[in-house]
Parts: C-alpha cells; structure tokens; sequence
C-alpha cells in the first residue's frame, strides 16, 4: 500500500449502561485493486437494538456509496430518507463519519453531525480544512468534506459523542470531556508510546472515555476508532515440519533471517528450530488453560505455541470473537497478528498421524485447511495482506 506504508484500522466499542447492543455500528471495506481503505462510524438514534438497525443501516449504505464514487450529497440524501422512522420521535436519524483512503492519493474525510474527527501528525492535532454542504431538502444537516494527504505515521481518530461527552454533569466535566480532552489524552498516549497500534489506542480511549463517567458506566453509546498510516510490521509464522526431511536446515533458518517478528506452532516444528539452531525451548509457567497447552518462549522468537489446537481457536477467534478474554497461547497469537501488517505463513506439509483420529473434535483439521482459514479471516476482517507458502 503507498510504496512500503500500510495503514492499520482499530475499533472499540461499549453499549450505553443498561444495553445489551451498541447503538452506534462501524464497517470498513478494503479494496485492493484501488489501494484504498473505506471505513463508516454511524450513530443511530437513541440506544440499544432499534439505534443499532439505524446505525447499521447507515453504515453499510455509506460503504456502499462511497466504494461506487457516488456524488456524495444525493447519497447522503437517500440514506437519510431510507432509515425507518422511530414510532415515538418521528424521526429517523443517524450520524456519521465516513473515511476514504486512498492511499495513493487523497484521503477523504466526510461528516454529518458526529464530532470531528482528530488528525494526528508528528504528535499533535492538527487543523484540517473542511467546506460544507446543505442539502436542499433536508437544510438542517449539513456535511462537512475535509481533503487531505496522509503522511507517514499520521493518525486518524473519530468517535461517537458518547465519547467527547463522557462524565457529562459530572464536576470535573460539567458539560461533558469535549473533543478537547479526547485530543489531549491521544497526545499523551502516542507520546508515550509513539508506535500504539490503532487497535490499542481505539481500546485505550475507550476505557479513558469511561474513567470520566461517574460510576465508570457509559452514559450512552460508546464507539472509538483510529486509522494508523504507519511502515508494515511483518510477521512469520513456521507450522508444521516439510514435507521432505532434507529441508529441515533451510525451513529452521527461516527464523534467523527474516526481518520481522517471529511465531513457531507446532511441537514437531518447535524441535526442529531449536535443534538445528541450538536454542532452548522454555515453558511460560500458568500460560495454558483448560483447553490449550502453555505456550513457550525460544531465543530469536516471540511466540512458541501447540500446533493443530492453538490455530484451531486462533481461527475461532479471528472469525467470531475478536475481544478474548483470557490470555492463553491462541490469545496471544491474535494479539501478534493484530499488532502486524504483512504476515507471512510457511507451512510444512508432512502428514502427523496423530490427528487423523476419527474420534478427535470434528474442528481439529488438518493443518492447511486451519491456515487457510486463519488467512481468510485476516485479510477479511483485520485486513492484513498475507501470503502462505507451502513446504
């Protein structure tokens, strides 16, 4: 993407106190052939189920739109006269901020009625132009449309008014913590952590929003999301032994040469690494769980973990539930995977008779498909750019 430049999506959300959905939706599209990156934070009316069909809604239209070039003004006017009416207001509402990267090009930014976005650049928030548009038929909202180039390590971070008006009434923020304070606290945290991920700084800002809350419970619906322009982080990850003996030394040296972060998943191929290698594998005490072994630690790695059942739920994890809880080996994978941008899987191809036992779990396949699966989910859902090599 941009040359050598990747940019890095993150989200978080919490539901207004008392809900069990999110008012507020966010959706983000890659589309490869362009080079461009589109993502959609909507607000719906209210809170809870009905707020989220208004955000949801929103959301998808605008991807829809924005990824066809439509001309921006009669699309935002067909998505306000599309949402369902709510029966005790009258009106169907929801708010937005679209983002368009390009990133060969312009970014796009479009808003209608949601805070400001922030722009980050070289630590500090930086003002961006924006011109405004009235819809004729609907003059009380009005979009604002910023344009600009995004530069390397640059920052975008836009939020529901769940956020800017967290602890409001409260009396350190009478009138709420303002997008003021939001950009105060990003400031301080890309200070002391200049490489952030945009999935950490989303998650930080989500629970710095709800520490101005009096009772630490949002007061309504809660949405943070940031857009990271950075360098690509990569990641190896070596499972399972070739398939031709003779290559061990060529698949074990992988680990000293490639020049990112480094993950082993597999026993077999753990033992491969570290006798060709000479290094010692070394147990992490109290990292399993009830379901996975522990996972390990080798000199020049940073994840040593089992095999076919870690992947298996690294996979669940990816496809399902991507807020884990417990940090176990598959855990920590996804943590690692969530942290890189260009991650590349060599994968051994010799048969482990152990896991051709009718009787194991239906989900314990073989480990190609596992992979497979692990490197849709990326790219679908984290929108990581992965390759996966066959050995």
């Amino acid at each position: 993407m941009n040359g050598a430049l990747f940019l890095d999506v993150g989200q978080a959300q919490c539901p207004k106190k008392g809900e069990r959905v999110c008012g507020d939706a966010f959706r983000s599209r890659k589309l490869p052939a362009e080079n461009r990156v589109i993502s959609v934070l909507a607000d719906g009316l209210g809170s809870g189920l009905k707020a989220n069909v208004l955000a949801t809604m929103t959301a998808t239209m605008g991807l829809k739109f924005v990824s066809a070039d439509a001309q921006i003004l009669p699309a935002a006017e067909i998505m306000m006269e599309a949402l369902p009416v709510c029966r005790v207001r009258k009106i169907s509402y929801a708010t937005f901020t679209i983002i368009d990267c390009r990133m060969e090009s312009r970014t796009r930014v479009i808003e209608l009625d949601n805070p400001p976005f922030i722009l980050i650049r070289k630590g500090e928030p930086v003002d961006v132009p924006h011109r405004e548009l009235v819809s004729p038929k609907h003059r009380d909202r009005v979009l604002r449309v910023s344009e600009f180039e995004m530069q390397p390590e640059d920052r975008i971070v836009a939020f529901t008014d769940g956020i800017s008006q967290a602890g409001l009434g409260t009396d350190r923020h009478h009138l709420g913590w303002k997008r003021a304070g939001v950009a105060e606290f990003l400031c301080r945290r890309i200070a002391a952590a200049p490489t952030v991920s945009a999935q950490h700084l989303a998650e930080q800002l989500l629970r710095e929003a709800l520490s101005q809350e009096a009772d630490g419970c949002a007061g309504d619906d809660m949405t943070a999301t940031v857009l990271y322009f950075r360098q690509p982080r990569r990641l190896l990850v070596l499972s399972g032994p070739p398939y031709d003996q003779a290559r061990d030394t060529e698949y074990a040296r992988l680990i000293d040469e490639f020049p990112g972060r480094r993950v082993i998943c597999g026993g077999t191929t753990a033992n491969i690494v570290a006798r060709i290698l000479h290094r010692e594998i070394e147990t992490v005490i109290d990292s399993g769980s009830r379901t996975l072994p522990a996972f390990s630690r080798m000199p020049g790695t940073d994840l040593v973990t089992e095999g076919i059942l870690t992947l298996t739920r690294t996979a669940q994890l990816l496809e399902g539930d991507l807020q884990p809880g417990e940090r176990n080996a598959a855990t920590s994978l996804v943590e690692l995977f969530r942290e890189s941008d260009l991650i590349e899987f060599v994968v051994g191809t010799r048969i482990n008779e152990a896991h051709q036992d009718p009787t194991l779990p239906v989900d314990l396949e073989i480990r190609r498909n596992i992979i497979r699966r692990i490197a849709a989910a990326l790219r679908d859902r984290l929108f990581k750019e992965v390759s996966v090599r066959f050995i």
